[in-house]
């Protein structure tokens, strides 16, 4: 199943080589969990400030069919910025799916009978 992405440039310019990683980066949370609808990346530069210089800011937000998840992360470089978003956001995802699947276990825990030693299935004869 292929998802919905779509990338998002603000007040910067749009780069094929970023547009590469950033679906590469897509595919792969993609095989993590199969209950992502969409996703949305935002890569913008927020207001400079004199005595910081120009930072970059990559937002990664994936709409799955429980709960939303948005992570964003500041850097100098909009590479590194995307790198570390995209890292952030493959350990909620796993911590998710992880979660989704331990309470599945436990569903099918409590709807397995159990049988107890007492119970003997003697022959009718």
């Amino acid at each position: 199943m292929t998802m919905a992405s779509n990338v998002t440039y603000r007040d910067l310019d749009t780069s094929e080589a970023l547009n590469a990683i950033i679906n590469k980066r897509l595919q792969k949370l993609g095989r993590f969990c199969s209950d992502i609808q969409h996703s949305r990346v935002v890569l913008d530069s927020p207001h400079n400030h004199k005595h910081k210089g120009k930072e970059f800011r990559a937002t990664v937000e994936i709409d799955l069919k429980g709960s939303p998840i948005t992570v964003s992360q500041n850097d100098t470089s909009i590479h590194v910025a995307v790198r570390d978003a995209f890292d952030v956001a493959e350990r909620k995802l796993k911590s998710h799916t992880q979660q989704l699947q331990a309470k599945r276990q436990r569903k099918r825990e409590d709807i397995t009978p159990t049988i107890s030693q007492e119970d003997d299935f003697d022959e009718v004869g």
